[in-house]
């Protein structure tokens, strides 16, 4: 990786939460890059730092300390304001639970999203229509989300994400409700948006059979980066088992 296509420059990160006079290290010293295109697995069990780490990276949350930058913006230390474009501009978030609008159908919760980017020419947003079909789902657009299998649901979340050509899209635990067949069909579409859209792709996930289908393997235990290591080859979600 060029570091000048770096996505994201993390250094020295740290997070601590304060309950009264009790201090706790959620995230301490962490550190790396993240390449343009790259598709990135962020490895840890419960209680690890990861859940910590999407928030930073999203700017859903602030460090106490270091430097988190993503597209070129300061988003540790940028204002409400800087950070609420950054999220509704550069960042798509998948999350366990799909958080679809149950009164609209499949390309009216994608449409969502591609509305609040509605003329912007760098990326053009994607038809939402197109999205849907990038995910395998053009069949299924004017299904409501009761209509829909949770797999189905869930490959209809990252479709919404991707829709507006984010800069980096960021996953926690997007096959955690699923079972593995189903949880294939959705590692498919992301390792496809991947592929096709060359979109930075993060998931976070305690279950390390999932690694073998990343470029790169982050590993937090105890809120540090224990492991940076690149597989020698990315496997298909087919190879994969859990």
């Amino acid at each position: 990786m060029d570091s000048n296509e770096a996505v994201y420059r993390v250094r020295h990160l740290g997070r601590v939460y304060r309950s009264g006079e009790v201090e706790i290290a959620a995230l301490t010293d962490v550190g790396f890059d993240i390449g343009r295109g790259e598709f990135v697995v962020l490895l840890g069990a419960s209680g690890s730092g990861k859940s910590t780490l999407l928030n930073l990276m999203g700017a859903l949350d602030l460090p106490t300390s270091g430097e988190i930058v993503c597209a070129g913006i300061d988003i540790g230390h940028a204002s409400e304001a800087v950070r609420t474009r950054f999220r509704r501009e550069q960042v798509g978030f998948v999350f366990q639970f799909y958080n679809l609008i149950s009164s609209l159908t499949a390309i009216e919760n994608v449409a969502l999203v591609t509305d609040l980017v509605a003329g912007r020419r760098d990326p053009v947003p994607l038809r939402p229509a197109d999205a849907l079909a990038l995910v395998g789902l053009e069949a299924r657009q004017n299904h409501f989300p009761a209509a829909l299998s949770g797999g189905e649901q869930q490959r209809v979340a990252i479709a919404r994400a991707i829709a507006k050509q984010p800069a980096v899209l960021l996953c926690d635990e997007p096959t955690g409700a699923l079972d593995y067949a189903t949880g294939k069909l959705v590692l498919e579409a992301l390792a496809r948006t991947n592929a096709e859209l060359g979109t930075t792709t993060v998931v976070i996930t305690h279950n390390a059979s999932i690694a073998g289908m990343a470029d790169r393997v982050l590993k937090l235990a105890d809120g540090r980066l224990v492991d940076d290591r690149r597989n020698a080859q990315r496997l298909s979600a087919d190879q994969l088992s859990w």
